[in-house]
């Protein structure tokens, strides 16, 4: 990967052979400190995984590193310069590019003009711009499909693709990577984790933040764990196996179910098999006819027809732009339809709004956490409770009446109740926009179980939680589902956390079902391993117990199912 001389970093390393090297790093957003005296060496043509806790730090340490955000306190020197100081830009001149997690895209402009944006060191050089754009198209063909739509209309797998591709665009020294496998389809992992391969086989030094150790392991033989703002574990990423006191449940209570050893997938799986099925005559909650929903000449949904009981969870599987996240939108109200019906507990609500869904009974969560960035944690899920106060009387709650006071003890209890359902008993007074992905979606939940649905809808949960957590789900759905009888509706693309909880699984492709039944009936029909599984365990398996070496196990396909391709 050829460079030029005018974007290229100094040759020259620290005394160590480091390429980048952070000492003392403090760091804050205001009055909050993130960092805390804080020690990162990355070695050149090195692949580093910085690991941690949900709002450990991470994502701010490369913020640092790339010039976003000012240390205030603590150095750092890239290629043998001091760059503590320089702006973000000047950085990026430098060698030093980041692909940030969740929100890499610009929404509002088409595919090809993010990518026009990303070559902007480039764009004096249009041959290099066209064949950059052409090697990253090769990569995602999605991407040219998609060419002239909006970012801010694709699947969240596409936006984190286009993100990628923005980040590859100028072929940088150090590339960090914010969440690799975030919302993206097994296959798609799978083919990420050979491009980040071949781009590090190629000379460039990547440090990869990542929430799940099975695909850092993958990658990384050298990990840094970081939680609260500290570095917990440096060292071989094989090693992080056998440190449950490093690797575990932090967020969520009574997660740690796997044990001390840590190896074990979780103790969700074995009581995943001892629960009994919900009875095949409950009543249907969730009922969607022949849904059809087109966008221009594009058929995103396709005469889905759905059944959800009472008490049942049901997983949703499919590749990034299958159709999973448009076909929730249907249900929500939020897409028009162009043909199909949707049924909510006896009652047509096809022309619903989405308010009047919600108050019918029906709870959605989305693949970005929508919450209110100025309101603490607590205050977040007491207006997610306003619904269900007994007195909404301006004057009673003006003079503290006992009618109002005694309905705002009520909310503060369930509050409580949820802050300690959801361990979030450590954020209680943060702002939800001072914590981190995977933080502000155990906050969305927390939300969406406030409002007591009979039909809950999840998108995505695990999207930006950390490993542990993830595996944590799985006990912690299962609790709700029994404790509130609701039935779930899940999108989901960790494999492990699906197979522990569902009861049936549905899996789509170009909007049409391909395949319903049994998890294992589904995850081993042909067309699902075909289009959306592939064959690679790392990407399949993003939670549970890891391989005791760092190496990609392979799926054996049954003959039957090699036959049918």
């Amino acid at each position: 990967m050829s460079r030029k001389k005018g974007n290229q970093a100094p040759d020259q390393l620290n005394d160590d052979g480091a390429l980048l090297t952070c000492t003392g790093i403090d760091m804050a957003y205001g009055p909050v400190q993130i960092l805390f005296d804080v020690d990162f060496t990355v070695r050149e043509n090195e692949i580093v995984a910085l690991l941690g806790t949900n709002g450990a730090g991470k994502s701010t340490l490369l913020k640092g590193v790339c010039g976003l955000v000012k240390p205030t306190a603590g150095t750092v020197m890239f290629a043998g310069e001091d760059v503590t100081s320089l702006s973000a830009d000047v950085t990026t001149h430098r060698g030093i590019s980041l692909m940030p997690g969740g929100k890499g895209v610009f929404p509002t402009l088409s595919v090809t003009e993010n990518l026009r944006l990303a070559a902007w060191m480039i764009r004096d050089d249009q041959e290099r711009v066209d064949a950059a754009r052409t090697e990253v198209q090769t990569l995602f063909p999605i991407l040219e499909r998609r060419q002239t739509q909006l970012a801010g209309d694709l699947s969240g797998g596409e936006q984190q693709m286009l993100a990628l591709g923005s980040a590859l665009m100028t072929r940088p020294r150090l590339l960090m990577i914010d969440e690799l496998s975030l919302g993206l389809a097994p296959t798609i992992v799978a083919q990420l984790l050979e491009v980040v391969k071949e781009i590090h086989a190629r000379g460039t030094t990547i440090v990869l933040v990542e929430q799940s150790v099975n695909v850092a392991l993958n990658l990384a033989e050298r990990a840094v764990f970081m939680e609260k703002g500290e570095v917990r574990f440096e060292g071989p990423t094989q090693d992080l196996l056998d440190r449950p006191d490093v690797l575990r449940s932090v967020f969520i209570a009574g997660a740690n179910a796997a044990g001390g050893d840590g190896k074990s997938t979780n103790g969700a799986a074995k009581k995943a098999e001892k629960r009994t099925a919900p009875n095949a005559e409950a009543p249907v909650l969730l009922e969607t006819i022949a849904l059809l929903k087109r966008f221009g000449g594009i058929t995103a949904v396709d005469n889905v027809d759905l059944e959800l009981r009472e008490g049942e969870i049901l997983g949703l599987i499919g590749h990034n732009g299958a159709g999973k996240t448009t076909l929730m939108d249907c249900i929500s109200g939020f897409n028009t339809l162009e043909g199909g019906r949707i049924i909510l507990q006896d009652e047509d609500i096809t022309e619903a709004a989405p308010h009047e869904r919600a108050l019918a009974g029906l709870g959605r969560s989305f693949q970005d956490a929508l919450l209110f960035p100025s309101l603490t944690v607590a205050e977040t899920i007491s207006v997610a409770l306003e619904r269900h106060l007994e007195s909404k009387d301006l004057i009673a709650a003006a003079f503290q009446l006992p009618a109002s006071y005694e309905s705002e003890v009520e909310v503060e209890e369930k509050v409580e109740e949820l802050i300690t359902l959801m361990g979030l008993g450590a954020f209680r007074e943060k702002l939800t926009g001072e914590l981190s992905t995977g933080s502000r979606r155990i906050v969305d939940l927390a939300c969406i179980l406030a409002q007591e649905p009979s039909v809950l809808m999840l998108d995505e949960p695990s999207g930006g939680v950390a490993q542990k957590e993830t595996e944590a789900l799985a006990p912690l759905l299962l609790r709700v589902r029994e404790h509130t009888g609701c039935a779930i509706l899940v999108i989901e693309h960790d494999m492990p956390l699906l197979r522990t909880i569902c009861d049936r699984m549905v899996a789509l492709e170009l909007g049409g079902v391909i395949a319903e039944g049994t998890p294992s009936y589904v995850l081993e029909h042909p067309k699902v391993i075909e289009s959306y599984l592939g064959t690679d365990d790392t990407a399949i398996n993003r939670s549970g117990a890891a391989e005791s070496k760092p190496k990609a196990k392979k799926r054996v396909v049954k003959k039957k199912a090699s036959a049918s391709r």
